[in-house]
C-alpha cells in the first residue's frame, strides 16, 4: 500500500514547506501529497485560502502579491514555496500528488505545471494530479491525456463509473470518514486505484490495507511505515 506525506511529514513539520517533504521521505514515504495556488502568475503550495493558519501573514491568499506572500514565515523560518522547488528537491524515484487548489484557468496552470516538470527532470509517470473540482479535472482529461488523474471526493459518489469513462481517470482520493469496503471493492472494479485520506492511526492504517486500499495519505508516515513493515517500493509507473 502506497504511504505518501500529507502536505509532507505535517505532523513533525510544517505543513507544505520544503523540510515537511524531505523529512516524509526520509520516514519511509513513498512519496508526497501538496497543495497548488496560483496566485500573482505563479504557482505555490499551499493549502488555505487564509493566511493565518500556517504562515505569520493576514488576508486572503490571491489577494496577496507574490512579494508579500514569499516574504511571510511558512514555519521554522521557511517560505511558502514555488511549485517548481518542491519538484527539484524531491527525488524522482517518489510519488508525487499534486493537488489543484485555486487557479485562474487550466491553460495558465498547464503552463507553471509543464514548466515545473521539466525545469526539475521529474518523471511525469511518477505524478497523479487531482482535485476537488471534477470540472477542471475534465478539462485537464482533454488537454494532457498523458495525465494520470486523482478524483477527490469527501462523499460516496454516484456518478463514479461516468467519472472514470470521461475523464479517463487513474484514481479515486476518498474521505476516510465516509469510505467503506463495499465502496472500495466498487471502485475497484473501474480499473482505478483507490486512496484515502486522511489516515493517521495505525488501527485504520491496518484495516484499509486488508480492505487492499491502493494507497494512503497521512500527516504520520513514520508511524505508517513502521505499522505497513519495510515493504517493497510500490511499484507505480506500472500501475493501472
Amino acid at each position: 500500500m502506497l504511504i505518501l506525506g500529507h502536505r509532507g511529514a505535517s505532523k513533525a513539520a510544517p505543513e507544505n514547506t520544503l523540510s515537511a517533504f524531505d523529512l516524509a521521505i526520509h520516514q519511509g514515504a513513498d512519496g508526497v501529497e501538496f497543495d497548488t495556488m496560483e496566485v500573482d502568475n505563479h504557482l505555490i503550495v499551499f493549502h488555505d485560502r487564509w493566511l493565518e493558519r500556517t504562515t505569520d501573514g493576514e488576508g486572503l491568499v490571491a489577494d496577496k502579491s507574490i512579494e508579500y506572500l514569499r516574504s511571510l514565515d511558512a514555519g521554522n523560518g521557511e517560505p511558502i514555496p514555488f511549485l517548481i522547488e518542491v519538484m527539484k528537491m524531491l527525488p524522482h524515484n517518489c510519488v508525487c500528488n499534486v493537488e489543484i487548489k485555486h487557479i485562474s484557468n487550466i491553460d495558465n496552470w498547464l503552463k507553471h505545471f509543464d514548466h515545473a516538470i521539466e525545469s526539475s527532470g521529474f518523471p511525469l509517470e511518477n505524478i497523479i494530479v487531482s482535485s476537488f473540482n471534477h470540472h477542471w479535472l475534465k478539462q485537464l482529461s482533454r488537454k494532457r491525456p498523458d495525465l494520470k488523474l486523482g478524483i477527490l471526493t469527501a462523499a460516496v459518489l454516484e456518478n463514479c463509473h461516468d467519472l472514470v469513462d470521461t475523464m479517463n481517470a487513474y484514481s479515486f482520493h476518498v474521505d476516510l470518514e465516509v469510505v467503506s469496503k463495499e465502496y472500495i471493492e466498487e471502485l475497484k472494479t473501474l480499473n482505478a486505484k483507490v486512496m484515502i485520506f486522511t489516515v493517521d492511526k495505525v488501527e485504520d492504517m491496518r484495516m484499509l490495507s486488508g480492505w487492499g486500499v491502493d494507497g494512503i495519505f497521512t500527516n504520520v508516515p513514520d508511524k505508517a511505515r513502521e505499522a505497513l513493515g519495510k515493504c517493497e517500493m510500490y511499484q507505480f509507473a506500472d500501475a493501472r
